[in-house]
């Protein structure tokens, strides 16, 4: 067996079945390697949310036609996990885990705090394009880095 057959077996062998892919990872979803992926994806209703609102913060007409076209093939693909009482009661855990590492939980970072409270619920891993954002919930939750080739 060749070295690169290994690797590829390794990385088949260490895929998740099922993750939570955050709103970075489904931006740059026509980027990524497949093979970095869970072998089903699954998104926060707030993912949903946030391709929504990005929709409206640009004024360039052609980047909307863009946001929306992604939010739509969004909503066509997936059936995303709901905003429930469970996932109130992990954010109060991720809310926690956030300000006891001296970083705020609020703003901005509430939403990126949400989709983690929504994989830690589902206890499925989340993958991202951005793990300084939950870097202090690695106890809470396995947070899987997404690389994506450089366009350049």
């Amino acid at each position: 067996m060749s070295r690169s057959t290994r690797i590829r077996r390794r990385v088949a062998e260490l895929r998740h079945a099922r993750g939570i892919v955050d709103t970075s990872v489904v931006i740059d979803m026509e980027r990524v390697d497949p093979a970095h992926l869970p072998e089903e994806l699954a998104i926060s209703a707030v993912t949903l949310a946030e391709l929504a609102a990005g929709t409206h913060a640009t004024s360039d007409i052609s980047e909307r036609a863009r946001r929306q076209e992604r939010l739509q093939r969004a909503e066509a693909t997936f059936d995303p996990v709901p905003v429930d009482a469970a996932v109130a009661r992990a954010y109060g855990r991720v809310y926690a885990a956030v300000a006891a590492a001296g970083r705020k939980a609020r703003g901005r970072r509430a939403l990126d705090m949400l989709i983690a409270a929504t994989a830690l619920a589902a206890e499925l891993p989340l993958y991202t394009r951005n793990p300084a954002d939950f870097q202090p919930l690695g106890n809470l939750l396995e947070v899987v880095v997404v690389q994506a080739p450089s366009t350049g």
